[in-house]
């Protein structure tokens, strides 16, 4: 049906006194003709599909079992003015005939005009089902009154209309007086608005469209009329899933009181309702109750809408919007990231950390298993490296030549070559190479020859031999470049390919000299013939290397070789550079020990050398004016008054700086002249000093030999000089970019309980390795991104210090057990870098959630946001103790017998 004008064609009785709602409104009879209590103006029944383009108009409208109603933007559907001209809410009327406006949905407002005062009418009429026509001001019998809105009805209580779409207008607003008034003390105010009652499953109100029930307005001081009522009486609300909106409003939904114009009152404003809501759903309109809230009962009021209960909320997780709204607790929510796991919003390591009972449990339980591991690991070790872990002091005989209890960097059975005792005795000299063998400066030999072999090479031969070792010992472009960028990358492998590097060019230069080269520089005919009168060797640290010149046998010289006295004063040059990896020691191999054994016992001298390498090893690199002081108070107090007996003396000297600075570092032995020393033999190694006179004559001679020392040392072409409290005051240090570490790693006394170190070592090795993977497990719950730049940023450098451990804590023997347990402190010191990018990548990832999620928790301990510092600090307060702890490991290896430390001479020489 198409209505394109329309109007009413009589005027219906109406019920203006009645408060009873009609039954043809509520419930439409069958036969759509009989109306057995009400006259409709209009009514539109069985015509499924309605499209209103023009004016509708009437008292009681009322389209009833029709699939669709469209207003159209022409269209209008009013019963404006078309109710009640007096009515229940009817304004009161004064003698004067000045009336309040009619009341309905609102009360009507009062008039007030020349000091005279019309109460306006009363509200009547149920909001939640309306059915009532508007009231009018005044009597209906007097020609000056405005009549209320009518009724407008869509659908019935069995037959909703299924779909009303408004694009113009339906209205049933209160009347206002349009006539001109000549006695402006008298006339009535605005009638109340109408009713408008909508049986529908669906609405739709475009942006120009008008759904309105006001209340007309008054003039010169009349009361406005009141609001009407509009109510939605919604059928079939879908719920939960099921749910789709049943109203789409952008245009106007009116039920305001009537304006007045002067001293008069506007009416109050009328009532919109709608069905009651299910649960999960409010309003007029029944939409989604707000996020975070829920709604557990019928009802429209957005008062029933209570927030959700806020402990129910995990952390890191937001309320999310779900179909049909929120009808019981917990009220649904999501996590703020796909980085969290429902239900608790966990991390991956919360879901490990709360799967063991949560922080507390979770650590003593890590803390029980990681102790018994270590039991575990601790016997184990001691089965498979135990029997040469620590040997015992092997007993000692006076002369002897091996002595265990002394540090292992001084055991003659660990030269790089086999030692022969034949070659101490034609042993002429030892040329030092200058240079610390590194690749920006290569070992190399002076030109010059040294004034004690002047006599056995021949010079011109000498120069080309030295030219072709110092090309051999150089290294290539190649081999330096990868070392820095490993220094960069990973130190440890910098490390490790600088030494392999070293041992292949000590190797290549021992070749050159045993096999390739035709010793033409010497003057012996057997010594060319034989290869057998030069011979390269180097200490353990591969950064001191010699070459030592023998005899021939064919010389016939009675003077050659030089006796040790004639070979004074005698430069021992230090191996190492006083750095963690290769500490100072002076390496004793058989050649030394043959020619110190014409002035000394053999069983002092490898004492001395072991306390004199126990004091070098705490000599450290960037600190060698505090760190020297004790060696040289260790040479007054220890050294020299046991050499004394024999009218020998040491003293700490420099020798040989190159041209980029590098000097190296040794002692300079020498003879004193004045009476020995008085000691006390028994036929055992032990040796006592008695402190009297003659040893301080000694003393004070021995200051008086130090001028003719450096007469010495110039005539025999040693550029170098003694160093004394004073003059090491001028020495160079030099420190490098690893300098700070060596503030956490360097080399310590040791302190015994080798078992109990070794124990807590592994217990820390198994706990750094534990946090280390809970650390990646906290940054995979921020980024993949995170935990690649933490594993590369030195690659693998937080992976490798468990490996490096396990390695040094199962090698055998001390040495090699020492060596590798440096390079897992080297590990361990580097992976600190990562650590602290670690700690960066939490610091920025809180920061950044803290902006986007206000509401997660403050700081704590916890294992949310806020505790991003708590692993990678952990890690890294775990890795400093550790590099004490390994410190003290090595030192127990490498000191086994802590009687060399001792500050008393006797206890140190009689133990």
């Amino acid at each position: 049906m198409s209505c394109k004008f329309c109007t009413s064609i009589r005027s219906p009785k109406l019920n203006c006194e009645d408060e009873s709602c009609p039954v043809e409104i509520i419930h439409p009879p069958e036969d759509c003709n009989l109306n057995s209590s009400l006259s409709f103006t209009l009514q539109v029944c069985r015509v499924e599909d309605i499209d209103v383009w023009g004016l509708i108009q009437g008292t009681v409208i009322h389209f009833n079992r029709a699939r669709s109603v469209t207003v159209h933007t022409s269209g209008t559907i009013s019963t404006t003015g078309l109710g009640c001209k007096s009515g229940i809410g009817r304004g009161r009327l004064l003698s004067s005939g000045l009336s309040g406006g009619g009341g309905h949905g609102g009360k009507g407002g009062n008039s007030f005009v020349n000091g005279s005062r019309a109460e306006g009418g009363p509200t009547y009429g149920n909001a939640d089902l309306p059915c009532e026509l508007g009231s009018g001001s005044g009597n209906d019998s007097t020609g000056l009154s405005t009549a209320g809105g009518g009724i407008i009805v869509l659908g019935s209580w069995e037959y909703s209309l299924p779909s009303l779409t408004l694009y113009g207008t339906i209205e049933s607003n209160g009347g206002s007086l349009t006539d001109a008034v000549t006695n402006s003390s008298i006339g009535p105010g605005g009638g109340s608005g109408g009713t408008v009652l909508l049986f529908v499953r669906t609405l739709s109100l475009a942006e120009s469209s008008v759904l309105s029930s006001v209340g007309g307005f008054g003039r010169a001081g009349r009361g406005g009329g009141g609001g009407g009522r509009i109510h939605f009486h919604w059928s079939n609300i879908p719920t939960g899933d099921e749910y789709v909106p049943v109203a789409a409003i952008k245009g106007s939904i009116l039920a305001s009181g009537g304006i007045s114009k002067g001293p008069g009152f506007p009416g109050e404003n009328g009532t919109v309702t709608g069905r009651a809501c299910p649960k999960g759903l409010y309003g007029t309109f029944c939409k989604e109750c707000p996020l975070g809230t829920y709604k557990n009962v019928t009802g429209s009021s957005k008062s029933l809408c209570f927030p959700c209960p806020s402990g129910e909320l995990p952390r890191r997780a937001v309320y999310t919007s779900v179909r049909g709204g929120a009808a019981e607790t917990p009220c649904p929510y999501i996590c703020v990231s796909d980085r969290y796991r429902m239900p608790h919003c966990y991390t991956a390591l919360e879901e490990l950390i709360y799967t063991f009972g949560g922080p507390w449990l979770f650590g003593l339980l890590l803390s029980g298993l990681l102790i018994l591991l270590a039991l575990v690991l601790s016997v184990a070790r001691m089965k498979f490296a135990g029997t040469d872990e620590l040997p015992g002091p092997a007993p000692t005989q006076q002369g002897s030549q091996i002595d265990h209890s002394f540090p292992f960097l001084e055991s003659l059975n660990e030269v790089l070559e086999t030692n022969r005792a034949e070659e101490s005795h034609g042993h002429v000299h030892r040329m030092y190479f200058m240079g610390p063998n590194t690749f920006s400066e290569p070992w190399h030999l002076p030109h010059t020859p040294a004034e004690q072999i002047t006599e056995i090479v021949y010079e011109d031969a000498f120069n080309r031999f030295v030219d072709e070792i110092n090309t051999l010992a150089a290294y290539q472009w190649w081999e330096g470049s990868i070392y820095s960028i490993l220094c960069i990358l990973a130190y440890p492998l910098a490390w490790s390919w600088q030494q392999w590097r070293r041992r292949k060019k000590l190797q290549r230069l021992r070749e050159f000299v045993r096999s390739e080269y035709d010793h033409s520089c010497l003057r012996s005919c057997r010594s060319r013939a034989l290869y057998e009168g030069l011979k390269v060797t180097a200490t353990p640290d591969l950064m001191l290397g010699y070459l030592d010149f023998f005899l021939g046998g064919d010389e016939k010289r009675p003077d050659l070789p030089p006796r040790l006295r004639q070979r004074f004063p005698m430069s021992l040059i230090f191996g190492g550079d006083g750095s963690y990896m290769a500490p100072f020691s002076l390496h004793s191999d058989s050649v030394l020990t043959s020619l110190m054994s014409q002035a000394v016992q053999p069983w002092i001298w490898h004492r001395l050398v072991a306390g004199l390498n126990a004091q070098l090893r705490l000599v450290r690199r960037g600190n060698l004016k505090a760190t020297f002081l004790p060696v040289l108070n260790w040479l007054e107090t220890h050294a020299d008054p046991a050499l004394g007996v024999n009218g020998v003396r040491v003293d700490l000297a420099w020798f040989q700086a190159t041209a980029l600075g590098y000097c190296q570092l040794g002692l300079v032995v020498y003879t004193v002249e004045g009476e020995p020393v008085t000691a006390e033999l028994d036929g055992s190694p032990r040796i006592k000093i008695e402190q009297h006179s003659p040893v301080q004559d000694m003393l004070a001679d021995a200051q008086l030999s130090r001028s003719r020392i450096k007469d010495a040392l110039m005539r025999k072409r040693i550029t170098g000089g003694i160093l004394d409290s004073t003059t090491l005051r001028t020495l160079k240090d030099r420190r490098d970019f690893l300098y700070p570490f060596s503030l956490i790693l360097h080399n310590s006394k040791p302190v015994g309980h080798q078992d109990l170190v070794g124990l807590v070592i592994s217990i820390l090795l198994l706990a750094d390795f534990s946090l280390v993977l809970l650390t990646f497990l906290q940054l995979y719950s921020y980024s993949m991104a995170d935990v690649l730049l933490v594993l590369f940023v030195l690659p693998l450098a937080i992976l490798s210090p468990f490996p490096a451990g396990i390695n040094a804590l199962f090698s055998h023997g001390p040495r090699r057990s020492a060596g590798l347990a440096r390079v897992y402190a080297l590990w361990n010191i580097t992976s600190l870098v990562n650590v602290v990018v670690a700690l960066i990548c939490g610091f920025v990832h809180y920061k950044s959630s803290t902006k986007r999620h206000p509401s997660t928790q403050p700081w704590n301990l916890g294992t949310d946001e806020s505790g991003w510092w708590l692993f990678p600090t952990g890690l890294m307060l775990l890795k400093c103790i550790q590099a004490r702890l390994v410190d003290w490991h090595v030192g127990n290896l490498e000191i086994q017998d802590q009687a060399v430390y001792s500050k008393d001479p006797n206890i140190f020489w009689q133990s």
